[in-house]
């Protein structure tokens, strides 16, 4: 059995969800954990896991939401993860200082905001960074009791190595993949106990299936790859990482 950490599972995304659902069983992608980070997404990611007994969520405000939410909006997601028992995460949170940082206080501090939210409620971390690693890494370190998944990790062995001596697992999606990336001597030299799968759909498509759109479905080509670049048995890369994703967000 495969679970898919981190991927993003709307309406306005696939025409049909319960042929995506089937889908995603055939392959053996039989846990998925969707993101829900903005606020239309979270209403509706709360339904999904509600309609279907694999599915599970994360919730919090993606950095590119901070000009849209204030104090209320807060409330109300910890309201929300409250009172539905299939949240098993606080995220995707984070930093992304892509597009500039003009925004950046009100990006820390929303952050801040969320990763006390996580603290409180005795939640898991999804972490999403971007061009902002070190940022990340000082906050991070403000709240030494967290632990979760840096998702879409795609650093330096390095950067890596930081995270998970500080408690964090790699999310590891189809970016590995690509011809051009740089993740294989990363996930040569970490132990598999350290990585979770994701897909991160319908973005991020894994070959050979680039340029399509996105599915859990593809987990079991993530899994593949690494256990080429690991030169392990790939049962061994799903056991482990299954393992890993039923433990830290403590499904069920």
């Amino acid at each position: 059995m495969y679970i898919d950490t981190h991927c993003h599972l709307s309406k306005e995304d696939y025409d049909d969800i319960d042929l995506i659902i089937n889908d995603n069983i055939l392959a053996g992608v039989e846990k998925v954990i969707i993101s829900g980070c903005t606020r239309d997404s979270i209403l509706e990611s709360i339904e999904l896991s509600k309609k279907y007994d694999c599915v599970y969520v994360t919730l919090g405000y993606h950095p590119s939401e901070v000009n849209e939410i204030n104090d209320n909006s807060l409330l109300e997601l910890e309201d929300i993860i409250k009172n539905n028992s299939k949240v098993v995460g606080v995220g995707e949170i984070g930093l992304d200082y892509y597009y500039g940082k003009d925004d950046i206080d009100k990006q820390k501090k929303l952050f801040r905001d969320q990763l006390q939210l996580a603290e409180k409620l005795n939640l898991p971390v999804v972490i999403h960074s971007r061009d902002a690693v070190l940022d990340t890494i000082n906050i991070l370190k403000e709240y030494p009791t967290l632990r979760g998944v840096i998702h879409c990790f795609g650093g330096s062995l390095e950067t890596a190595n930081i995270y998970i001596k500080m408690g964090y697992l790699l999310g590891i999606g189809g970016v590995v993949t690509f011809k051009n990336s740089k993740l294989g001597e990363v996930i040569k030299n970490v132990d598999l106990s350290n990585i979770v799968l994701e897909t991160d759909s319908p973005y991020l498509t894994p070959e050979p299936f680039r340029g399509k759109k996105n599915s859990s479905k593809y987990i079991p080509l993530v899994a593949e790859k690494i256990s080429n670049i690991k030169n392990v048995d790939v049962f061994l890369v799903e056991e482990i990482t299954t393992n890993n994703a039923n433990k830290i967000f403590d499904l069920k």
